[in-house]
């Protein structure tokens, strides 16, 4: 279904509510992804990254995305970038190719809307709908039960606790990693 967003189509229709679109992330929409990912680093622990990314750092991201097995999308609303989804390298070992660690994140001000599903639902149709990539990896932060959730929902397998393993805000926090074989 979502095949089209990264062969030449430029977005999808909004959905039936009229407010929301997914598409493959452009240039323009980088602002936005750096500064929903830099609320995140600075006020919570869903990343365990800890000083906030310029826009030069969120640029080489972008850039490494969009290729090979590496989509980004965003969710679109209100003229802007409100969400995104990515799929990374899950480590830089040629062995490792066809697993891609998933990432995502919606902007504070949109959460509850159903953007997370849509975004998670596309960038998941695009995993399957490839012969490069086998394994979608997530690594969650152990008490970040509303992604733990939606990984769930999505039929992702938790495969074991990291305990204590990263320190933010003063605090030792464990790591869930989830695994959905595409």
């Amino acid at each position: 279904m979502y095949r089209e967003l990264f062969t030449g189509e430029n977005s999808l229709p909004a959905d039936s509510a009229g407010e929301i679109a997914i598409r493959p992330a452009q240039a323009e929409d980088v602002p936005y992804l750096r500064d929903i990912y830099n609320y995140e680093i600075e006020h919570s622990t869903v990343t365990f990254d800890i000083y906030p990314k310029t826009l030069e750092d969120r640029v080489a991201w972008f850039n490494a995305h969009n290729c090979d097995n590496h989509p980004l999308i965003v969710a679109v609303a209100d003229g802007r970038a409100v969400g995104y989804a990515s799929l990374s390298p899950y480590r830089f070992l040629e062995a490792y190719h066809e697993t891609v660690e998933l990432s995502l994140y919606v902007d504070r001000a949109y959460r509850r809307r159903g953007i997370a599903r849509k975004l998670m639902r596309a960038i998941l149709d695009e995993a399957e709908s490839r012969s490069d990539i086998h394994t979608v990896v997530s690594v969650i932060t152990g008490d970040n039960q509303v992604s733990i959730y939606l990984h769930e929902q999505f039929k992702f397998i938790c495969c074991g606790t990291m305990r204590e393993v990263g320190r933010k805000f003063g605090k030792l926090l464990d790591i869930v990693n989830y695994q959905l074989l595409v």
